[in-house]
């Protein structure tokens, strides 16, 4: 692929970045952040000192950091916003999911998590009209046969019969609608197991992860690891009675009980709606790594992962919130996606408790895109705190303090939030980092599949 040409300006910015006196410190600052996009700049200093003698064990400032700043992550989880951050939060939903399959010891989910029943569930939206589409047989309403990358894919056969309000209402009511029907798959199980709720709750825990996903038409559906579990959760295992087949079944019984729908009232030119989830309801057992299976652990969590940094970009839509619908004009915005943006504008006067305007750029969408039960596995809080204890251990390693007891140490700290982003020549540098750590991070991973295949052929 060829390099990109840079504009003069954005070029004179770069060499003035990297022919500065300080311009290792920066790059080693990028390095640290991953190459974020956007970083995050803080001032301020750092004391260690021993609480007994006083002593000052470490003193840090950002007063000798180029521009007298330290830099740090955004944690942004959009890859459409900062793709080095995004990488790292779908591999802590990587692997908080493939825990809740797999079980792992560092993260106190047992190895036995994989003989509990579960299954990967894909949850998708009612019709508002006909699309765009590629089926398995035939050609499209349209008589046309699509390429994958077909902007017209999604997009309605009928501008003007199609329910853009509806599609963004579901989108609005899509949170809760899951909260429904996870209240109804508790009642459903019981159903088959003979029991009321309460003493369903004595012998077995419903556990989950779920993952939010826009289809090209703009209407989100859920992807979700639905796991039955003992009363303890993973630790403990669930009753003779809970299968499979018996969990397969409570989810087609839930998904369409008209206890799992959401009713909208009526509202000047809208009428009454009841949302449910659509016909198309995907389940499947997940299978152990290894198999032979295509639903196993590992790509369940990779799938899962995947979405969990993207939100509704692939429709066209803008990654931030919308000011004016002039911005859309400016962005190039299909469409289909603005007629759903300009639903979202119009409905926010009849339904202002649902916030539809300042969602609009999520198509009405105000959902977790990925969430989970208490119990189904790790926290994404927990993971991102063990990789802070374990760079905060490589810090005190490099400044000499292993040998000094934590508790014997006082630390003093002022930071101050002193803005964030890049130059733009800052920006081309930190991309030219990114892609540099990501290359050097598939080479590793290819190196420990080639090593793991070549241990395999010899054992």
């Amino acid at each position: 692929m060829p390099e990109t040409l840079l504009d003069p300006t954005t070029l004179g910015d770069l060499l003035r970045v990297a022919s500065a006196d300080d311009y290792h410190r920066w790059e080693d600052q990028i390095r640290r952040t991953g190459g974020c996009a956007d970083p995050i700049h803080l001032i301020g200093w750092v004391l260690h000192k021993d609480k007994t003698t006083g002593q000052l064990l470490h003193h840090y400032s950002t007063e000798n950091e180029p521009g007298g700043r330290l830099r740090l992550a955004c944690g942004n989880r959009r890859a459409s916003r900062c793709p080095s951050c995004a990488w790292t939060y779908a591999g802590d939903t990587y692997h908080l999911i493939r825990a809740g399959l797999a079980g792992d010891d560092d993260k106190d989910i047992p190895a036995t998590v994989r003989d509990h029943p579960r299954v990967f569930a894909t949850f998708t939206a009612p019709s508002f009209g006909p699309v765009h589409n590629r089926p398995d047989r035939g050609v499209c309403r349209c008589g046309t046969h699509h390429a994958a990358d077909d902007p017209a894919l999604g997009t309605a056969l009928d501008p003007e019969t199609y329910d853009y309000a509806g599609a963004v209402l579901f989108n609005n009511h899509a949170g809760e609608l899951w909260v429904r029907f996870a209240n109804r798959l508790r009642r459903e199980i019981a159903a088959r197991a003979g029991l009321t709720q309460r003493e369903l709750k004595e012998v077995c825990r419903l556990s989950y992860g779920k993952v939010a996903e826009f289809q090209k038409r703009g209407a989100v559906h859920f992807h979700a690891v639905i796991r039955l579990d003992g009363p303890d959760g993973p630790d403990s295992p669930p009753a003779s009675w809970a299968t499979t087949d018996l969990l397969t079944d409570a989810i087609r019984a839930a998904a369409v009980h008209t206890y799992s729908s959401v009713s909208v009232p009526a509202a000047g030119d809208q009428a009454a709606r009841t949302f449910q989830w659509g016909p198309q309801l995907d389940i499947r057992p997940v299978k152990a790594f290894g198999d032979g299976s295509d639903i196993t652990e590992q790509a369940v969590a990779s799938y899962v992962a995947k979405y969990a940094t993207k939100a509704a970009e692939n429709t066209g839509t803008l990654d931030r919130r919308i000011g004016e619908l002039s911005e859309l004009d400016r962005h190039g915005v299909p469409d289909h996606a603005r007629r759903l943006i300009t639903a979202c504008r119009d409905l926010d006067e009849l339904y202002p408790d649902r916030r539809l305007w300042a969602w609009a750029h999520m198509l009405g969408f105000r959902g977790h895109f990925s969430s989970k039960s208490r119990r189904y596995s790790t926290t994404l809080g927990a993971l991102r705190q063990a990789r802070a204890d374990y760079r905060a251990a490589q810090e005190h390693a490099a400044l000499g303090l292993d040998d000094v007891e934590p508790d014997t140490v006082l630390i003093l700290a002022d930071w101050q939030y002193a803005g964030h982003g890049h130059t733009p020549g800052e920006s081309a540098l930190a991309a030219t980092i990114a892609r540099d750590l990501q290359l050097n991070r598939e080479t590793a991973r290819e190196a420990l599949r080639d090593q793991l295949a070549q241990e395999g052929e010899l054992t």
